[in-house]
């Protein structure tokens, strides 16, 4: 069914190859095999009297490829399966190729006219109709094809598929190959200070053309983004577009001008908004089509009636989760004595550490873990027994105050964990105690601590967590059954902001094929970095999506070996140094493009603003 060559010979391809052989007969190819992103897959017709097995993996293969309309496809299926089957319904991620069985053994006595086969394999990850992802532990996968014998035009009887799934059935590899990860933005809702804030929310579009659609990978994003937010994010985002805005219809293609002005056409939905709301959604397509098309610096939305606004790239800034501060490029930590220490010009790595202004840089209490807010004005600290939380300025000297929190537990490891501020200036933190364990925040690092309800732990024990800077979504490390994995929720605000009602909702696996997680970070707006190992495997650093999923940037996320990591800490910012605190080598920095480098031989709990 399948012959290899190299792009550009007249011999038509059904999987990649890296090189012409020159020997040898010719081979069948397994189609999850990895291959070059930029090889192209092209189906082919199922040939005169092809015998149900072939049918079925010509189907299958087919399903690879890039065929417009999958209409090639459709012919592997019956008329009545061909009208009807629904290959945008989501696609069914398998660690290899599915596997063909059968046929079945009850179909003997009917083999002249019908039969089935049974599609097999480890079912690794889903994405539903909203192209959002969703990783799974590693679970058996069985789907049954059922074939008939169907009269053709020609008057000839052939084998078809008649009962079929809608939706894609993929290999991991040949999926990573046909699609890739982007980020729409929408804002976030029931913000206190009033300032309206972008929140990414990852899915996976189609490189290159999209096969139903024709659209290319820049229009089908902003087509989801028009589409409005996906069902585990909606309840805590709004987008500013109506209700019903669309592309207008024949729209395949956005790309800028020579003036690197891009043009989106859309529907007369959008006429009636107000300038304040359009250059709200200009700025959701610029931060949406940032990765996607580069040197766009305008956005100009057109309705029905003409131009409705347009927005510069600098001007969209404003909306960023970051931007209430100037870019903080500074580190922090704790010495030897449990004092905040500050490292400035933490983008070349050769600032020279200092004391932090204030009580915490001055050590009346040993610290064991800090966390500093976004605007670099205040620091939490735990005590270095893990019993009491402090807050205090790093820019006016004086004494200590009181602790915020105090723990009961009777052990350093079931006391409180590490703090972290989110981007609206709340302090969070996990008590440990296992008499009472509770997740905590401070409204802007004062008052009284409020527990934040977590349905979804279900007996499991927060360890460590981390808020990202949007403040809609956090990352728990949650240990139970004797593993700690990771997990991130959807931070839900109701009620007031005199009786405000805060839980942690809809958990989610993160990185399903680590068993055990021992640290993470936020890297950038949909990004994590997590150490951790797999299930008889050593430990590894890499980066993983807010989804679970892999980045498009490497095949599988992991980064360069680093011995006996015990903390990692990235920046909003992800051309900023990755850091990580290990046993052997102290305090030691990845900057993009290079090797490990140590920073300081001494040192701990080194975090970025966050």
């Amino acid at each position: 069914m399948r012959l290899t060559a190299l792009l550009g010979c007249s011999v038509i391809v059904l999987a990649g190859c890296g090189s012409m052989p020159v020997t040898g007969d010719v081979k069948a190819v397994d189609a999850s095999q990895p291959g070059d992103s930029q090889v192209q897959v092209y189906a082919v017709e199922p040939r005169e009297g092809a015998a149900p097995s072939e049918i079925v993996d010509g189907f299958l293969e087919s399903m690879t490829s890039d065929d417009p309309g999958f209409r090639t496809t459709r012919k592997y299926l019956s008329a009545d399966a061909a009208k009807t089957w629904q290959p945008s319904e989501g696609t069914t991620v398998l660690a290899q190729a599915p596997n063909r069985s059968g046929p079945l053994l009850h179909d003997e006595v009917r083999r002249d006219s019908e039969t089935s086969y049974t599609l097999t394999g480890e079912k690794v990850a889903a994405v539903d109709a909203q192209s959002s992802y969703q990783p799974l532990a590693p679970t058996d996968y069985s789907q049954m094809l059922h074939l008939v014998r169907e009269k053709l035009a020609d008057g000839k009887a052939e084998w078809r598929i008649d009962i079929v799934p809608d939706g894609l059935v993929l290999g991991q590899s040949d999926f990573k190959r046909l699609y890739r990860s982007v980020n729409k933005y929408y804002f976030a809702t029931g913000r206190t200070n009033g300032q309206p804030t972008l929140v990414a929310d990852p899915v996976y579009v189609r490189t290159g053309t999209d096969p139903v659609t024709q659209m290319s990978t820049a229009t089908q994003t902003v087509r989801t983004l028009l589409e409005g937010p996906t069902n585990w994010l909606r309840p805590v985002v709004d987008s500013r577009f109506p209700t019903g805005t669309a592309l207008r219809k024949d729209v395949v293609t956005l790309t800028p001008d020579d003036q690197n002005v891009l043009k989106v056409p859309l529907n007369g939905k959008a006429d009636k908004v107000g300038r304040s709301a359009c250059l709200m959604m200009a700025a959701q397509v610029i931060f949406t089509l940032r990765d996607l098309t580069s040197g766009v610096e305008q956005v100009e939305l057109e309705g029905a009636a003409g131009r409705l606004c347009a927005l510069d790239a600098d001007e969209a800034e404003e909306f960023s989760s970051d931007s209430g501060s100037d870019g903080p490029d500074s580190q922090y930590f704790l010495d030897a004595k449990g004092r905040v220490q500050r490292i400035a010009g933490a983008s070349d790595g050769k600032g020279t550490p200092e004391p932090v202004n204030g009580p915490l840089g001055v050590g009346a209490v040993a610290m064991g873990a800090v966390g500093v807010a976004r605007d670099e004005q205040r620091a939490a600290g735990v005590s270095a027994n893990g019993q009491s939380l402090y807050v205090a300025s790093m820019d006016v000297p004086g004494e200590l105050a009181p602790p915020v929190v105090t723990s009961a537990g009777k052990k350093a490891a079931d006391r409180l964990s590490s703090p972290s501020w989110d981007g609206r200036g709340d302090l969070w933190v996990a008590d440990r105690d296992k008499a009472r364990p509770r997740l905590l925040r401070l409204v802007k690092g004062e008052g009284e601590p409020e527990e934040v309800r977590v349905p979804g732990l279900d007996g499991g024990r927060i360890e460590e967590l981390r808020l990202s800077a949007d403040g809609v979504r956090i990352a728990l490390l949650v240990t139970e059954d004797g593993h700690t994995t990771l997990k991130i929720g959807r931070v839900e605000r109701r009620g007031t902001e005199e009786a405000p009602e805060i839980s942690v909702e809809d958990l989610r696996q993160a990185a399903p094929q680590l068993t055990d997680v021992t640290a993470i970070s936020w890297s950038g707006r949909s990004r994590l970095v997590v150490v951790g190992k797999e299930a008889g495997g050593v430990q590894q650093v890499r980066y993983v999506q807010a989804d679970g999923s892999t980045p498009s940037s490497g095949a599988s996320g992991v980064l360069p070996g680093v011995n006996q990591v015990r903390a990692v800490a990235a920046a909003d910012d992800e051309l900023l140094p990755l850091m990580a605190e290990t046993e052997g080598d102290g305090i030691v920095k990845l900057s993009p493009g290079d090797n490990w480098q140590t920073v300081l031989e001494e040192g701990t709990s080194l975090v970025y603003p966050g």
